[in-house]
C-alpha cells in the first residue's frame, strides 16, 4: 500500500520494499487493531526496538526506516516469520468474525455515526487532546470488538495538536510538527472517476473544498476530512491545520466543516446513518445539515423535518462546567451561517435562538452544545455524578422542569480493555482467566478466576511495569533536560526516583 505525504498540492508516494515473506507486516500496519493487540506491538518492537521507541510507536514509518539489509535477515529469521504469521491469522480471524451485537435496521447503508472532533487511537497520529479524544478512540475499537456498524468522522489535522517544550528558563512552548501523510494508515478516497472524493462545504460566499481520509480501525472505519488541498485559498487551507488552533473564528469554522461537511462526507459515500451522536457541541451543526437533506428530500418543513432527525440523534455532554462551552458572537454567527440559515427557510433570529438559552435575546451569544441538546432525542453525561451537574447546567433550556427531570440521562465512561492492559498483565489474564476477558470484559463469572493468579505472580509482574514506569520516566527527564539545555547535575534530577516506592502522579 503506498502512503501520500502532504506537500501542498504535491503527492509523495513511499512504498517499504519488503521482501516477500514480509509482506503481511504492511497489511498489519495500515489497520490500528496493532494498537490494541499486544502481540502485534511487540512484532513490530522485534524489528527495532530503538527506532520503535524514537518514532513514536509508527510502525508505517519504521518499516520505511529500516535498512534494506536488516528487512532480508528479518525475512530468513524463522522466529520472527512464525511470529509475523501468528500475529497476521489473529487479525484475519478478528476481521472474519460476525458481529456480537446487531442493531436492528442498520446495515452497510445504515450505519451509526459518530462526530468528534479529536480521535486518540495512537500516538503517532497526534489527532487528538484528551480525555474526550481517549473516549472516542475507544468508542471505535470497542465498535470493532462489536461488530457494530459504526464509522467515525472527525478532520484530518495536518499539524495536528501540539507538542509540549520547555525552554531553559522552564517556560512552556507549544511546537506543531507536520504530519508525515506518507508514514500514516490513510487512504484517500476516490470517487468514481479516480480522483480524490472532495466534498463542498458552504461557506459565506464560498465553498471549501474537503477530501476524505479513511483509517481502519480494526472492523470500524474512520473517515476524516482534509481541507488542505489545493482548490482552496490560504486561509481555507487551514482550517483542517491545527486542533483546538486559532481563535473563535477558525474555532466555528472547523466545527461547521465537521457538521456539515461529516454529513455530506457520509451522502455522497452513500451511507445514510440510523443515528447520528454528537460527541460534545462541535458537531452540532450535523443536525441542521441532516434537516435540511430531509427538507430537501421531501418538500417538508423544517419543524416537520426536525421531528425524525432529532428522535435520531445522540449527544455526549462532558463539560461540566460553563466555562468550557463554546459560545460564538452573534457577528460570527452572522459571518459564516447567514447564507445557510436561510437555505432552512430561517431568518438571523430564528436560527440565533436555537443556540440561545433565551432566544429573544440578540446579545446572548450561540452556544454549539445547547444546539446539539435541542436537536437530539437522548443526552447523557459520562457519569452519575455528571449527569447531576449537567442538569444544574443546562436546566435553563428546560425552565419549566426541575432539575432532576431535566432530561439528560448518564452514561459512565468506559475504557477499551486491550488498549490499556499491558502485555505482561495481558498474559496473566490470558492464562488464568482465559483470552475472552479481550472481547467480552463484562463478565463478572470470568474476572471470579482473577483470584487465581498466584500473590507473588501478580506482584512480581506489577514489579516488572513499575521499574519499565521509572526507567521511561529518567529516560525522557533526560532527554527533555538536555533540549533544555541543562547541565548533567541538574538533568540528573529524576534518578532519585526509587521503582520500590510508592510513586503518586497524575
Amino acid at each position: 500500500m503506498s502512503g501520500m505525504r502532504f506537500l501542498a498540492s504535491h503527492t509523495v508516494v513511499v512504498e517499504p520494499a519488503l521482501p516477500a515473506p514480509l509482506e503481511p507486516l504492511l497489511v498489519i500496519a495500515n489497520n490500528l487493531y496493532w494498537t490494541w493487540n499486544t502481540d502485534a506491538r511487540a512484532l513490530f518492537e522485534r524489528i527495532d526496538r530503538a527506532r520503535w521507541e524514537a518514532n513514536g510507536h509508527n510502525p508505517l514509518q519504521l518499516l520505511q526506516l529500516t535498512p534494506a539489509a536488516e528487512l532480508d535477515r528479518l525475512a530468513a529469521d524463522d522466529g520472527f516469520r512464525l511470529h509475523l504469521h501468528r500475529v497476521s491469522e489473529a487479525m484475519a480471524a478478528y476481521l472474519s468474525r460476525p458481529a456480537r451485537l446487531t442493531v436492528p435496521g442498520t446495515s452497510h447503508q445504515q450505519i451509526i455515526a459518530y462526530f468528534s472532533l479529536e480521535f486518540a487511537l495512537t500516538e503517532s497520529l497526534p489527532n487528538y487532546s484528551g480525555g474526550l479524544g481517549v473516549l472516542a478512540g475507544d468508542h471505535l475499537k470497542s465498535a470493532s470488538d462489536l461488530g457494530l456498524p459504526l464509522v467515525g468522522v472527525g478532520l484530518l489535522y495536518h499539524e495536528g495538536y501540539f507538542q509540549q517544550a520547555l525552554g531553559p528558563d522552564g517556560w512552556q512552548h507549544e511546537e506543531y510538527r507536520e504530519i508525515d501523510g506518507a508514514s500514516q494508515p490513510l487512504r484517500c478516497l476516490r470517487g468514481s472517476d479516480g480522483a480524490p472524493l472532495a466534498v463542498a462545504v458552504p461557506f459565506n460566499g464560498r465553498d471549501v473544498v474537503a477530501w476524505v481520509w479513511r483509517i481502519e480501525v480494526g472492523q470500524t472505519p474512520l473517515l476524516l476530512l482534509d481541507t488542505n488541498v489545493k482548490a482552496n485559498s490560504p486561509a481555507d487551507r487551514n482550517i483542517s491545520a491545527r486542533l483546538y488552533g486559532g481563535d473563535l473564528d477558525m474555532r466555528i469554522q472547523q466545527e461547521i466543516l465537521l457538521g456539515i461537511g461529516g454529513v455530506r462526507a457520509l451522502s455522497a459515500l452513500g451511507l445514510h446513518p440510523a443515528v447520528c451522536h454528537m460527541n460534545e457541541g462541535h458537531s452540532a451543526l450535523l443536525g441542521l445539515e441532516r434537516i435540511r437533506m430531509l427538507m430537501e428530500e421531501t418538500n417538508s418543513s423544517f419543524q416537520e423535518a426536525r421531528l425524525p432527525v432529532t428522535a435520531a440523534t445522540v449527544f455526549t455532554t462532558h463539560t461540566a462546567v460553563a466555562a468550557g462551552i463554546d459560545l460564538f458572537p452573534p457577528e460570527l454567527i452572522e459571518k459564516h451561517l447567514s447564507h445557510y440559515y436561510s437555505a432552512l427557510g430561517m431568518d438571523e433570529d430564528t436560527f440565533a435562538g436555537l443556540g440561545r438559552v433565551d432566544p429573544s435575546d440578540r446579545n446572548e451569544p450561540f452556544s454549539m452544545a445547547l444546539l446539539g441538546l435541542r436537536l437530539s432525542g437522548y443526552r447523557n453525561g459520562v457519569s452519575k455524578l455528571h449527569r447531576t451537574v449537567s442538569r444544574q447546567l443546562w436546566n435553563s433550556a428546560w425552565p419549566s422542569l426541575p432539575d432532576n427531570q431535566v432530561p439528560i440521562n448518564s452514561i459512565t465512561n468506559g475504557v477499551h480493555l486491550p488498549t490499556w492492559v499491558s502485555h505482561e498483565i495481558g498474559e496473566l489474564f490470558d492464562r488464568y482467566v482465559g483470552p475472552q476477558w479481550r472481547d467480552d470484559p463484562s463478565d463478572p463469572a470470568q474476572w471470579a478466576r482473577v483470584h487465581d493468579i498466584a500473590d507473588q505472580e501478580l506482584w512480581d509482574a506489577h514489579e516488572r511495569q513499575r521499574r519499565m514506569l521509572i526507567t521511561r520516566v529518567r529516560e525522557q527527564h533526560g532527554e527533555a533536560a538536555a533540549r533544555r539545555g541543562l547541565s548533567s547535575t541538574e538533568s540528573a534530577l529524576g534518578k532519585p526516583l526509587d521503582p520500590h516506592a510508592l510513586t503518586l502522579g497524575f
